[in-house]
């Protein structure tokens, strides 16, 4: 099979070329660089432009001069929706319809590959990415951070998938101190040996990102996916910036800090001040002796530095595109993989208190479900789930030049990760192709373009929208919702528009729309070959 890799960028001819006048007339300027950052495991509220109180002062600043949309969803886990966001399609016909592939002992045959064309732990060949699209219309393509999209085999890297320039690791988790092994470094196509110390992951991908740019000989736009893999576990974070957040999270505790970012919350605009708390399944903060106080709020100041470091080294990179006078016209998006991670599902986190800051820690220690749940504040539930505090991300975009007038505003209309390639598609002028990959027929987006919703123009794009991970489910319709989740096994229904904290199951009094929305997921999840009633048992 031919690789991507053979795919020069050449200037565009033909569809290509009428795609691109048309992109001209359209928007009357330049192609934009394109730039989506991605955080991993980070809480719907835990940025202050959401209501937050760890301190994000570049984050806010993009917000500030954007627009940022309050019920965009992703696939509740980290590689379904690395494999939707990359090619505009849902992650089980991008090939990863449970998870992705990592270290494992026998590289020829990974737990995450079932030999099924939607359950290959791996991006397979009749889709595309992003990268792809836009390298094959005359963009740079570059890459720093977490793929978790293949890793045994290098047709499935970075650069067999249409990324120029890729520094980062391959697997899902790493440590931000010293990667190492199977959870090592790759630049380019060539494993790297462990970094000398110091090394922290968030700083390396920044740096990277920025030398891809700077060593750009050319000026063609580029295409940057910067993808961090904070604050995802393990804790690991420099001691000053801990230092800025334990006491404040030690003296006030979970239950403070949820009321105090509902009610910015509700100030920003985002929730309305009478709605009502999701479920809470843990302790309140009283209940905690004083050693579980101290435990506890370490560990959530160490993942608040994780966010905050992020922060500042995206307020890095927005400095080197302002300098380099490329900001104005850089489109930019920021979002979170999936809602806050509670793993292993216990009320304080996994893993022992004096693995924090362990350099050869690749794995737990976690901050718990208590923190991860007042990361999702107002939602529920978390990571995994299909419920608002497993799906739901903020979305920042960011585009000085073209949405100017836009700044600073919010924008309703519901939206999801297949919507990311048709915006970029409309705003590039790249076109998506019938076949790739030497004549593979590549499957057609899923997704609709962001820019009407975006600029006040509709109020919907969508008039259903389905998630599946691992079992859990739902569908969405105007503001009717339908879960089905793994403990309750079976479907709910909730009003969104009144009750998104999911506290008011109306399958009861709702049946007739509980029909309509099951039925079509049910097709949906035909048509897609999502494996129902699931497979526990390769769990």
């Amino acid at each position: 099979m031919k690789s991507t890799d053979s795919i020069s960028r050449k200037k565009p001819t033909g569809v290509l070329a009428l795609s691109l006048l048309s992109f001209g007339n359209l928007w009357g300027q330049e192609r934009p660089n394109i730039v989506i950052i991605l955080a991993d495991d980070m809480g719907y509220s835990d940025i202050g432009c959401y209501g937050g109180e760890i301190e994000t002062p570049y984050i806010d600043k993009l917000a500030s001069q954007g627009v940022r949309m309050t019920q965009f969803y992703n696939t509740s886990r980290s590689c379904p929706t690395r494999a939707s966001l990359m090619t505009g399609l849902y992650q089980h016909q991008a090939g990863i319809g449970w998870m992705s592939e990592d270290p494992y002992q026998n590289a020829d045959k990974d737990p995450k590959d079932w030999s099924i064309y939607e359950y290959r732990g791996a991006l397979n060949r009749n889709c595309v990415t992003i990268a792809e699209v836009l390298k094959n219309s005359g963009y740079h393509t570059y890459m720093a951070g977490k793929w978790h999209l293949g890793m045994h085999g290098m047709e499935k890297w970075p650069l067999q998938r249409g990324f120029e320039r890729f520094y980062g690791i391959l697997a899902g988790a790493c440590s931000y101190l010293r990667p190492d092994g199977g959870r090592g470094l790759t630049l380019d196509n060539r494993k790297l040996p462990a970094p000398e110390a110091p090394y922290y992951t968030t700083d390396a991908f920044t740096d990277y990102a920025i030398r891809f740019i700077n060593e750009q000989q050319d000026q063609e736009p580029f295409f940057l996916y910067l993808a961090y893999n904070a604050p995802h576990w393990p804790l690991q974070a420099k001691e000053e910036d801990i230092e800025k957040f334990y006491d404040m999270y030690r003296s006030k505790g979970w239950d403070v800090i949820r009321e105090e970012r509902h009610k910015r919350m509700a100030e920003l605009g985002i929730i309305d001040a009478n709605s009502d708390f999701a479920e809470w399944e843990n302790r309140r903060w009283d209940e905690l002796s004083e050693e579980e106080k101290n435990r506890t709020a370490y560990r959530m100041a160490v993942y608040a530095a994780q966010v905050h470091c992020m922060d500042y080294n995206i307020g890095r990179l927005i400095a080197h595109l302002k300098e380099k006078g490329k900001f104005d016209n850089t489109l930019i998006f920021f979002m979170s993989d999936n809602g806050a991670c509670a793993e292993p599902h216990n009320e304080l986190g996994g893993g022992r208190q004096e693995d924090i800051n362990n350099p050869a820690i690749s794995g737990h220690p976690s901050y718990g479900k208590a923190w991860a749940q007042t990361s999702n504040t107002p939602f529920r539930k978390y990571k995994q789930r299909a419920y608002e505090g497993g799906i739901s991300t903020p979305l920042i975009i960011t585009w000085h030049k073209q949405l100017q007038q836009f700044e600073n505003t919010w924008c309703r209309v519901p939206g999801y990760l297949p919507d990311i390639m048709p915006t970029i598609l409309n705003v590039s002028g790249a076109s998506y192709p019938q076949t790739f990959h030497n004549g593979n027929k590549i499957q057609p987006l899923v997704g609709t373009d962001l820019m009407p919703a975006i600029k006040g123009e509709t109020s919907s794009i969508h008039e259903y929208m389905y998630w599946e991970h691992q079992g859990n489910r739902a569908v969405r319709w105007k503001n009717w919702k339908a879960v089905w989740d793994q403990e309750g096994k079976v479907w709910e229904l909730y009003d969104i528009e009144n009750d998104r904290t999911e506290s008011h199951n109306l399958s009861q009094s709702k049946p007739e729309i509980l029909k309509q929305l099951t039925e079509k997921w049910n097709v949906w999840a035909e048509e897609t070959h999502v494996l129902i009633p699931f497979p526990y048992e390769k769990m």
